[in-house]
């Protein structure tokens, strides 16, 4: 398929979309917008909690050797790629969402978890039922040259996330570049808001995988 789509997202998520993008036929173009470093944190007794809510793969990546303090706790992650770290890890997950933080916080309602603590970044996403957020990563900008954000005309732009939403937009506007030129594929609804208007078409994931992801941009047509 002759579609181009550009990965924004920081690394190691990047390559592992790129990839999957590339197996399923896509054109890819690799422009990560920010980059994960690690932060120092420390790990909270892990009998004030009955479950630890994981809304990313960098959460997992990124918390050390102490994340295995915490493996007492069943795991209740925002979507199977971020499960399947979590398992990786060693961790037990107990439920795994299919679409955002509002769907976190059902599941964990479901689930009986009243004291949840949440290991995210640190502009992480709010969840509702959860007593102690820490933040694990960061994601830093990068520097974008105005000739790499022109090649995303014409392109299918990844989101991954609402803050690499709102720097796509705020990116091309101010290298004086059409959003009219992209269209962009949101990761969730929460995302596709934080994008804005003015883009080609805007395709929103039934769930947050990157199959859902592409399956709703072939819906777009070409």
């Amino acid at each position: 398929m002759s579609r181009t789509l550009a990965v924004l997202r920081p690394e190691p998520g990047n390559a592992a979309t790129a990839a999957r993008a590339e197996a399923a036929g896509y054109a890819v173009l690799r422009l990560p917008l920010f980059a994960v470093v690690p932060l120092d944190w420390q790990v909270p007794d892990v009998r004030d909690h009955d479950g630890l809510v994981l809304t990313s793969a960098n959460s997992v990546r990124m918390a050390g050797a102490a994340l295995a303090s915490l493996a007492p706790l069943p795991v209740i992650a925002v979507g199977e790629q971020t499960a399947t770290a979590a398992r990786a890890a060693g961790l037990t997950v107990m439920a795994t969402g299919n679409s955002d933080a509002t769907g976190l916080a059902v599941l964990l309602a479901e689930h009986c978890v009243s004291r949840a603590l949440h290991l995210g970044g640190r502009d992480r996403t709010s969840v509702d039922g959860v007593t102690r957020a820490i933040a694990v990563y960061a994601s830093e900008p990068r520097a974008v040259a105005p000739a790499d954000l022109a090649r995303l005309a014409g392109s299918v732009a990844l989101l991954h996330s609402a803050r690499a939403a709102t720097r796509l937009g705020v990116l091309l506007d101010s290298a004086g570049l059409a959003r009219a030129d992209v269209a962009v594929g949101a990761f969730s609804a929460a995302i596709a808001d934080a994008v804005g208007s003015g883009w080609r078409a805007v395709a929103v994931a039934g769930s947050p995988s990157d199959a859902a992801l592409f399956a709703a941009i072939d819906a777009l047509g070409r």
